[in-house]
């Protein structure tokens, strides 16, 4: 499954030295990624970043997906 590139997730130079970050925000595709792993659950993300919606978070994994398929993709050409 190849998905679109998603508008909930933007690249600024200059904010957060150019990471990926949820669109409008200062919270890195990677924040969001490390506190999930850390067991933090979504709602309580959302509770703790009243700028994120639950389609942020889809975005954020959809992004994550789409990377990891793409370098593993890298590493088996």
């Amino acid at each position: 499954m190849t998905s679109q590139p998603s508008t909930l997730i933007t690249c600024t130079p200059g904010v957060r030295s150019g990471k990926p970050c949820v669109a409008g925000t200062r919270i890195t595709v990677s924040d969001v990624l490390e506190y999930l792993a850390s067991g933090m659950s979504p709602d309580e993300l959302l509770a703790d970043f009243p700028d994120l919606q639950a389609k942020h978070i889809q975005a954020v994994l959809r992004y994550a997906a789409d990377r990891e398929k793409r370098l593993s993709a890298l590493t088996v050409a």
